[in-house]
């Protein structure tokens, strides 16, 4: 049988013949750490890379991981991972720091609470650290899978979320894994989420939160900050796996999941954004 080149790659002929997949290329993210009642959660790990092996009828076990809850004291995101011949794990994202507490270490670190707290620190390959405090009532950003989370550095304005990082994996570019904002007692500027993380809020003398977000699904963005003791900081956003690889090749034998699956220029494409299994 012949092969000719579509696109730049090559294509099965006439008889329709598909060959197997040996390796595959992945995104791997982690869910977003929550925000707690002054510091922004970090954003969940970020990996990303080509030639994943697979073993022909032997399935894959895809995890997708929730974002961490958000609270007075929010939680970690959950891990995601990739595991077949070898096993790939992006860490949650630290929660954001409760009070005058260090943010927590996660695939990037959650920003700092008030006072002369540290940001809790990220996963080397994954994500960067959570913003410090150097003053009193608001917070540090989360880290993002693309910078270290600012500083909170004034009443006024605390720290915004660390940038993530874009790939076009699944055929469009989108932003992943972006920190989410510090919160601020008596502020008057938003802390901004980026890449999927949550806005920080402003908080009024009466403990009125307005502006706080949410980190987004499926981006792994960490959760925003209120800015006041006591009030719960926003859930950080759900992680999320994609596999893909030369559409010329054959398709999965079978997945669990539920992933959506489609062609994207050159590539099949497989989204996982709940967890479950594919078999080639």
């Amino acid at each position: 049988m012949s092969l000719s080149k579509v696109g730049g790659i090559l294509s099965a002929g006439l008889n329709g013949i598909n060959y197997p997949v040996t390796a595959v290329e992945y995104l791997c993210v982690a869910g977003g750490g929550g925000g707690s009642d002054y510091g922004g959660g970090g954003a969940g790990g970020l990996l990303t890379a080509t030639g994943f092996a697979v073993t022909i009828g032997a399935s894959i076990t895809v995890t997708v991981g929730a974002g961490g809850a958000g609270a007075g004291t929010g939680s970690n995101g959950v891990d995601s991972s990739i595991v077949g011949g070898t096993t790939i794990t992006a860490i949650g994202g630290g929660r954001g720091g409760q009070g005058g507490s260090s943010g927590a270490s996660g695939g990037s670190g959650g920003g700092a609470g008030y006072g002369s707290a540290s940001g809790g620190s990220g996963t080397s390959g994954q994500g960067f650290a959570g913003g410090v405090n150097n003053g009193n009532y608001f917070g540090g950003g989360g880290g993002g899978a693309g910078s270290i989370g600012p500083v909170g550095v004034s009443a006024v304005l605390a720290g915004n979320g660390g940038t993530g990082l874009v790939s076009s994996i699944t055929g469009s570019p989108i932003q992943y894994a972006g920190g989410g904002g510090g919160g601020s007692y008596q502020g008057t500027v938003v802390a901004l989420g980026v890449a999927g993380g949550g806005n920080g809020g402003l908080t009024t003398s009466g403990g009125v939160t307005t502006f706080l977000t949410t980190g987004f699904a499926n981006t792994g963005g960490g959760g925003g900050s209120p800015g006041f003791t006591g009030n719960s900081g926003s859930a950080g956003g759900s992680g999320i796996v994609v596999i893909r690889y030369p559409s010329y090749l054959a398709p999965a034998t079978s997945t669990t999941g539920s992933p959506e699956t489609y062609i994207a220029g050159n590539y099949r494409v497989y989204k996982f954004v709940a967890s479950g299994t594919i078999t080639f």
